[in-house]
């Protein structure tokens, strides 16, 4: 159980890095839905992905 411990606040960050380039990625091409689409979608990874960062495991 503690390995898993330790490897959650890493794929919290590579969350917030795929939903950060995935914004950069749709940012100037695609349609205006597809975009929104994706805005929303990367707001909500994010907030997973910094929940999966910061959460205290030191219970």
């Amino acid at each position: 159980m503690v390995d898993r411990e330790q490897r959650t606040p890493f794929y919290g960050v590579v969350m917030i890095l795929a939903a950060l380039g995935a914004s950069m990625a749709v940012s100037y091409y695609g349609p205006a839905w597809f975009r929104v689409t994706v805005y929303i979608l990367a707001v909500l990874v994010v907030l997973v992905g910094g929940v999966m960062t910061f959460r205290d495991y030191s219970r």
